[in-house]
Formats: C-alpha cells, structure tokens, sequence
C-alpha cells in the first residue's frame, strides 16, 4: 500500500496541529481529527500519565494505517515549569496592596491567604527586591519586596483569585532552573517507546541546554527531529546558538509574553518566522490561537485575525492546545482553523521571496531552489522531490510558492517528519524503482493517486543517483504525465503530416501507372 493523502487540488498548505487530551481520548473523536485534516498531533507531558500517552501514541499509529496517510506526533516536554503549591482551602482572594509570601520549603497543601509554597526551591536565591513575579498567566501580579532565607516577601499589585497550582514567572526572566528535569529525562524514555517525529524541548535557555536534550534523545536511539519551544527570554538573546542545535521552533506565546511583555510579544512572533524560515527551521505558532472555541463553536474576529496574520508572516504550522485537549468541540476547531489557513493563503498576496542572489551551501539546496524558481517559471503543476532525510524538500518549502511539493521517500519516520512542512506533502515509496525511467513512472502513478496532477500536466522531479543516501539530491527533471491528449498545434501539425504524406502516395501511384 502507498500512503499518501489524497489531498487533491487547492490543497491547504499552513499545517494544523491539535493537542491530545481528554476531550480526544475516544478512538471516533481521533478519527474525526483525522478526517478533518490534522497534520500533527501533540502529547503535551504537562498533564496525563505515561500510560495515556502510549495509548494516544498507539491510536494514531492504527489510524494512520487505517486511513492511508501519513500524520506526526509531537512529544511536548514540561520543563521546569515553576508553580505554586496548594492552598489548604482551594484557593484565595488577594486585595490589591496586601502583603503576601512566596516560601519555597513550606508544606505543600499549607498555602492560605497570607502565604503559599513554591516547586522551585532556588526561587528565593534567583529574585531581588523590586523583581515583578506573575502568576496564574499574568492574572495575578507581586512585587518582591524583600527576601530572607526562604521567604520572598512581596506585595500584590494586581489583585484576583488565585487557585492551587498556577505557574509563576519573573518579568524579565532571569530564573535558573535547569530546562530538562528528572521527569522530562522519564518523558524522554517514554517518547521513544512511543516512537514520536518530534522531541519539544521546554524553557531552554541557550546551546547547552539543546546539547543535553540530543544527548538524552541520543541515549534512548529514538531518530526524531527536536523543537526548541521558545518561552524566555534569555532564549531570545541566544537566539542564534539555539538554532544551531534544533529542527525547528515553537513559539510557545503564554510564558514567552510574560517575560517579554505583552506589547512586545507581536513583533518578536514576527522575528522569529523570519529567522525560522531563513534558517530552514520549521517554525510553529503556538498558544491561544482559537482559545475561545474551548467552548464556542466559533472563533472570535480576533482569533481569525491571529491565526490568518501568523499564515501570512510564513509560519509552518499552528497549534491549537486548550481547543482540543480539553474542549468541547476539538473537531470543529480543527475544520476551522484548517479554513483559516486556506482563506489566508488563498485571499491575499505571500511577501516572501527567496534571495537569488546568496549562495548555496551544497548541491541538495541548490537543486531545491532551482526547481521552485524552475516551476514558477514554467507553471508546472507539482513538484516532486525524491528525498532520504526530507531535507530538499525542507529548502524548498522556505520560498512562499503557491506550487505544491511531494516528498516522495521510502522511509516512513521521513513523511511523518515531513508533515509539518509547510506546502509539503508526504508520499511513501515502499519499494522505490531502480532506474531513473521506472522512477518517473512510478512518480506519475503517486502523484496521480493524490489526485494531484492529471494527465499532461507539466511537473518537476527532484532526485539523486538512487543509492538511497541522504544528501544525494543532484538532477531536476522536467516531463509531462503521461497519457496526455496532443495539443491542438500538435493535432494540427500531425494532421498536416498525414494529408501531405498521402497525397505522396497518389502522386507515386500515378507515375508507377504512367511509366507502364
């Protein structure tokens, strides 16, 4: 069987991303994501047990049989997410001006409306007076006023309920907690075993931290491609190193614009798929995208707006979280979004083109932006990229071009990778041809299963020598589908043909007969 979507024409190019949770945990709800067009699926391990996980893990690995195509898990690592401890009475109500105690070695469940816990017990050592803390996502603001032992004293100065368990941040960032933790080092295990695309890497800070995650990933031999989740700001100065060590980012919004600040938060979203696509990074946007549809069955203007203007800016993906982990319309939203996406890159113009003018870094690369300009240049339909690792078509997908791009591989683990490129389409070749003419044939017969092309359409073909070695991408092919009816200039030459080379037959006919 070859697994390839049957995507069609006017296929969606922005790829969608639900997490999983209890509002999907049923096999007919996760069939419903599928038959809504789902790309990817994220395990966020923030919540849920090992055994809920592999159980998800297992679902969509049956689903993606059932169903014929090819769809990626995304293992979510939590990180050293700093929280509060409990409330002994649930929670309580902080006035505005109050005095209230932050104790990093105080009982867990002995939280009450003058002082609570706190998870991380370097807190008291990282924070000085003046420092802003927020907790519950900005709801609820502190100021430290003083620190002694392992008491930070502070003071409220945005008021509200505050329950057991909310995150804490400082403005600024700043904190030094280590981004892999005891558990996420257990995730890890547990992601392996699951056999994920995607490894999230939670809260790093800098290269150091995205080292220590491919050594851990390394250990449990588990090939999967890893994210840095982008959410302090430190991560922001460090920027460039981070890159260096990841296959794509996810810009995880809700810590991030709690360091940062809210006002700043559009403007670095922006910088960061500039960078992603420049580097030939994946780059996904993340957090509260349709937040409303937690509930609603429709988003808000606001909504459509974020997610048609994240499309625009060139993201590869957008993640819904909340929307379909614990909603109560996790397939709508996922039609929905879908729609967002295909009105944005359907409905106004793309401002991203590929400098010619740089320089390539191997043969892979320039044969991939060779063929996009190749294709724009000719109209050609599709273009089909022959590839081990996924990483042509990957060039690729960094030019915004309206032409679609099959990434044809023998490799399962590759189209899963590949389903979160943008504009990418995954097909599986389970027994790719020898020679260079069975190959394009067996191109024609994939592509035309996709419903892609029809007979006479023009595309390109993108391959190496058929060793089967990543990085051997070398030759760009130009041909038609076969089976094409001729064009009428052709009909009419032919045609001309025909009539000329039988009135040479009469003419031969009537000498033959003179001469006798």
């Amino acid at each position: 069987m070859t697994l390839v979507r049957p995507y069609g024409t006017g296929v969606r190019q922005t790829k969608v991303i639900a997490t999983l949770g209890p509002a999907t945990e049923s096999e007919e709800v996760l069939r419903g994501l599928f038959e809504a067009g789902v790309d990817a699926v994220r395990l966020n391990f923030s919540h849920g047990n090992k055994e809920d996980h592999i159980r998800f893990g297992k679902i969509v690995r049956k689903l993606q049989t059932e169903q014929g195509y090819h769809v990626a898990i995304i293992g979510d690592l939590q990180g050293p997410k700093i929280r509060i401890e409990r409330f002994a009475k649930g929670k309580v109500t902080l006035k505005e001006g109050a005095k209230f105690d932050l104790v990093t070695n105080l009982d867990r469940d002995a939280g009450d409306g003058n002082r609570v816990g706190v998870t991380y017990p370097n807190l008291a050592k990282d924070v000085k007076v003046d420092d802003q803390l927020l907790l519950d996502d900005g709801r609820i603001g502190l100021k430290v006023v003083g620190v002694k032992g392992a008491t930070i004293s502070t003071k409220v100065i945005i008021g509200g309920e505050l329950s057991s368990n909310k995150g804490l941040n400082r403005r600024g960032g700043g904190l030094s907690a280590s981004s892999i933790t005891r558990k996420d080092e257990e995730d890890i295990r547990t992601a392996a075993e699951i056999g994920v695309d995607y490894l999230a890497i939670s809260f790093p800070r800098n290269a150091s931290d995205m080292k220590h995650a491919h050594k851990l990933l390394a250990a449990t031999k588990l090939r999967a491609g890893v994210i840095a989740k982008i959410e302090r700001s430190e991560a922001l100065e460090n920027i460039d190193e981070i890159l260096e060590y990841c296959d794509g980012v996810m810009i995880a919004r809700g810590d991030l614009s709690l360091e940062i600040g809210d006002a700043a938060l559009t403007a670095v979203q922006k910088r960061l798929i500039n960078l992603g696509r420049e580097r030939c990074k994946v780059v996904i946007t993340a957090t509260e995208m349709m937040q409303s549809m937690v509930t609603s069955t429709v988003p808000t203007r606001a909504e459509i707006s974020d997610v048609a203007n994240a499309v625009l800016d060139g993201t590869d993906a957008v993640m819904l979280s909340a929307e379909t982990a614990i909603g109560k319309h996790p397939v709508l939203a996922v039609k929905t979004m879908g729609r967002i996406c295909y009105g944005a890159e359907h409905n106004a113009p793309m401002p991203h083109e590929h400098d010619i003018r740089g320089k390539f870094d191997n043969d892979d690369s320039a044969i991939a932006m060779s063929a996009i300009y190749a294709g724009k240049g000719l109209g050609v339909a599709v273009i089909a990229a022959l590839t081990e690792s996924g990483s042509t078509a990957l060039w690729m997908s960094r030019v915004l071009s309206p032409i679609p791009i099959y990434a044809l591989t023998p490799h399962s683990a590759t189209c899963c990778k590949i389903t979160i490129y943008r504009g990418v389409y995954p097909g599986y070749l389970g027994g790719m041809k020898k020679t260079h003419p069975e190959v394009n044939e067996q191109v024609s017969q994939v592509l035309k299963r996709c419903r892609a092309v029809r007979e006479g359409d023009k595309i390109i073909i993108t391959k190496g020598d058929l060793v089967g070695k990543t990085g051997g991408t070398n030759a760009l092919k130009i041909m038609r589908i076969p089976g094409a009816p001729k064009s009428k200039s052709k009909a009419k030459s032919s045609k001309k043909a025909k009539t000329k080379k039988a009135k040479s037959k009469v003419k031969s006919k009537a000498k033959s007969r003179a001469k006798k």
